[in-house]
């Protein structure tokens, strides 16, 4: 045996076996590694397909790898969104990789449009607008309104669509339309089965029957909201009476700007004693209506007797006779303080009757602020009614006389009553009082050295020994070298600053449109010098729209212009706010330039005498008159006076003012009256005309004149003046600082007329007086 016969011969079998575990171990290997591919290849595509959806705002979509695909799950929010989805992540992969599974929900049904139709109505008209189906009748309704409105046709605002009409709403809208019937001023609104209705009633009454028929008109199936106000009635004046007798106390009328307000009053006539009723209105002239009503109402329960009534800002106090003067003082002065500072107080106690038997011999004058004079009392006869008239007239311009005749006037009398009135020289308002034993004096001046002036002017009419007493008040606005503002100048610029910067509103609203601090800043410098006037801001509209929503409108407004001035810093407690609505126009209403004018806020003033806590109150000097020796030796001498020559009341030195007065008088005998001249120039003055005897030219013809030499009267500083040549009342007064000067003063007329002073003559200039 060869060799290579004993080689071993190979298994075939396990040469295969062999072959086929190979084969084997590579396919395995083969297969990991191909799914260890895939597998970082899914994980790679879905990672950058979520960050590509995340990055495009689709939050709602998930991702899933499948093997090489990926599936797309999630709701999308509409179609569009899904579709933006896929795209975003066909981006990033295949399209042929992506599985869509994202889930689009169904649209819903289209919803029917919500059918609403409104009708407006006031007195220009009407209107209709809304959505509504197009089986609505829009030529009925139209006819309707316009049947309702007198004829004028509606507004047509009505849009239709081809839908159906929703249960109820045809009912609805037949209700609505008999609502706008029934309601001239008045929004209705209907939808499908409800209306609502918003409306003006003209009062309470037309208020209760509007609901009452609403609701019974009612239809099945329907729902009525109802909203009905009667708006206050407006009240101008607004005024409150109380009256009190012996049957008790009442008001008539009775006016509240509030239900609260209405109450308080209520509350104080039940504990006086009354049962009534208040209506509340529009137009009180101040937010503290109440607390002035209240006041009054508890100082007339104080009288026995009496009435008080509030018209607007004026109070008025009076009584009769039999309520004692202590008692009707003390409720006065009551009154007085509790009323709020925008109201004033005019207080009077009925005098009683007086017989001849115990009739005073009495002599008043009373004086106003806006000039004229009240003269009441008695006088010896017509002669010197005519001539205290006459000199009356000269002083004070218009003379409201009531004189009476009085034989049992003193002597002297009638040169009382004339230094009584030439002593109210000073006074812008005020009364001169005069009796047989005291002239009294009392009232408001400028001047703060009035009371001095006065007692001079009193010394130098009547000489010697005639008591007097003077009761005065310095008011320095009244003072003229103060320069300050009157009431009227003050309302005047308070109006300028209106018209050159004018406050403006949101149409139809009380709100101020744009910034008025411009304004009211202005209307803050003048209030410094007139913040102590009652002073009224009224409110004013044009003529459309409705009288009671144009009156509640303009009170609105002027309670805002109010209001802007107390929050800019300006002292409102003496200003009210009034609306008057379209009741005064000062313009045209039927074109647009004059309902512009028409809509304006204007300032009123109520009282012309301030309300200034700086004022001094009346200072009582009371006194005797002086002889005044100076002015008697430079005063001219007086010619004789003789029987022929015409004389008044036998008043020596015959002022100015009663030259014309002087031909009225009769010629007198001063022969046979020179005892009682005699007595009457000690102080008294002289006898009346009707105390001395007749003419005796008429008794005895043959009878000689005897003269008597009477004496002058001290001369008054104008008769002084007047005969050298001197104006006493210079045209102009200039105030700087604390230095008062004025232009040299023309000579009177009929003076000779001089040069003004030159070189040394002229006078050295008055010092500067150091500030206070």
């Amino acid at each position: 045996m060869t060799p290579s016969d004993r080689r071993p011969r190979r298994n075939p079998l396990r040469a295969r076996l062999a072959a086929a575990v190979l084969l084997g171990l590579g396919a395995a290997g083969a297969w990991g590694a191909a799914r260890l591919g895939t597998g970082l290849v899914e994980q790679h595509s879905a990672a950058a397909v979520r960050s590509a959806l995340a990055q495009g705002g689709f939050d709602w979509a998930e991702v899933a790898a499948d093997g090489l695909s990926l599936r797309l799950a999630g709701t999308a929010p509409e179609e569009l969104s899904h579709f933006r989805a896929v795209t975003t992540a066909a981006g990033q992969v295949s399209a042929a990789r992506i599985d869509d599974a994202i889930v689009v929900p169904a649209k819903p049904e289209a919803a029917p449009p919500a059918f609403r139709v409104e009708v407006l109505r006031n007195g220009q008209g009407s209107s209709v607008i809304g959505l509504a189906p197009r089986s609505l009748d829009r030529a009925a309704i139209l006819q309707r309104l316009a049947r309702a409105a007198g004829g004028t046709a509606p507004t047509d605002l009505v849009e239709l669509v081809d839908q159906p009409s929703p249960p109820g709403f045809d009912a609805a809208v037949a209700f609505g339309l008999s609502a706008a019937e029934l309601a001239p001023r008045a929004k209705v609104t209907v939808t499908p089965g409800r209306v609502e209705v918003t409306a003006v009633a003209d009062g309470a009454a037309d208020k209760a029957r509007l609901e009452q028929t609403l609701r019974e008109a009612t239809p099945p199936g329907v729902t009525l909201v109802a909203d009905i106000s009667a708006p206050r009635p407006v009240i101008a004046p607004f005024v409150l009476t109380a009256t009190r007798t012996e049957a008790g106390l009442r008001l008539d009328p009775c006016a509240a700007d509030t239900p609260a307000a209405r109450d308080r009053i209520l509350a104080a006539a039940r504990q006086a004693g009354a049962k009534a009723d208040c209506t509340v209105a529009l137009g009180a002239p101040s937010p503290q209506w109440a607390d002035a009503a209240v006041a009054a109402i508890r100082a007339l329960a104080d009288l026995p007797a009496g009435r008080v009534t509030i018209s607007d800002t004026t109070a008025t106090l009076d009584a009769p006779a039999s309520v004692p003067q202590a008692r009707f003082d003390a409720a006065e002065r009551a009154l007085s303080a509790a009323l709020p500072r925008i109201f004033s107080l005019t207080a009077s106690l009925e005098q009683a009757p007086e017989t001849a038997e115990n009739a005073p011999v009495r002599f008043v004058a009373t004086a106003g602020a806006q000039g004229g004079v009240q003269l009441r009392g008695a006088v010896s006869d017509d002669r010197m009614r005519t001539a205290l008239e006459s000199f009356a007239g000269a002083r004070f311009g218009q003379v409201d006389s009531g004189l009476t005749m009085n034989a049992d006037a003193p002597a002297g009398w009638t040169l009382r009553v004339i230094g009584a009135l030439e002593a109210m020289a000073d006074l812008q308002r005020g009364t001169a009082t005069v009796t047989p034993d005291l002239i009294r004096i009392a009232g408001t001046t400028g001047s703060s050295t009035a009371a001095e002036a006065t007692a001079d002017r009193l010394s130098r009419r009547l000489g010697p020994g005639a008591r007097y007493e003077l009761a005065l008040t310095y008011d320095p606005r009244l003072d003229p070298a103060l320069n300050l503002p009157t009431g009227e100048q003050c309302v005047a610029r308070l109006n300028d600053t209106m018209a050159e910067a004018e406050i403006g509103f949101e149409p139809n609203r009380s709100v101020i449109a744009g910034d008025p601090a411009e304004t009211v800043s202005l209307l803050a410098a003048t209030m410094k010098e007139c913040g102590d006037f009652r002073i009224e801001i009224g409110g004013h509209t044009d003529s459309q729209g409705s009288e009671p929503f144009n009156a509640e409108l303009s009170q609105g407004r002027a309670a805002a212009v109010l209001e802007a001035m107390r929050a800019a810093g300006i002292a409102t407690d003496l200003i009210a706010a009034k609306g008057y609505g379209e009741t005064r126009p000062v313009a045209d209403n039927d074109s647009e330039a004059g309902r512009e004018a028409n809509r304006r806020i204007e300032f009123r003033l109520l009282s012309p005498y301030p309300v200034s806590e700086s004022a001094k109150a009346a200072e009582v000097v009371t006194g005797v008159t002086e002889a005044m020796p100076d002015a008697e030796a430079k005063a001219p001498a007086a010619p004789p006076v003789t029987a022929s020559a015409p004389m008044i009341d036998r008043l020596p030195g015959t002022p100015p003012d009663l030259a014309g007065a002087a031909n009225a008088a009769e010629t007198v005998a001063a022969d046979q009256a020179a005892a009682q001249a005699g007595e009457a120039l000690a102080g008294t003055g002289g006898p009346e005309p009707s105390d001395l005897p007749a003419d005796p030219a008429v008794e005895d013809a043959d009878a000689p004149a005897t003269a008597v030499h009477v004496p002058p009267p001290p001369a008054t500083p104008d008769e002084r003046a007047a005969a050298e040549g001197i104006s006493l009342r210079p045209d102009s007064i200039t105030v700087r600082g604390a230095r008062i000067s004025t232009p040299v003063p023309p000579p009177l007329a009929g003076a000779p007329v001089t040069g003004p002073p030159t070189g040394g003559d002229r006078p050295a200039a008055r010092p500067e007086r150091p500030a206070p």
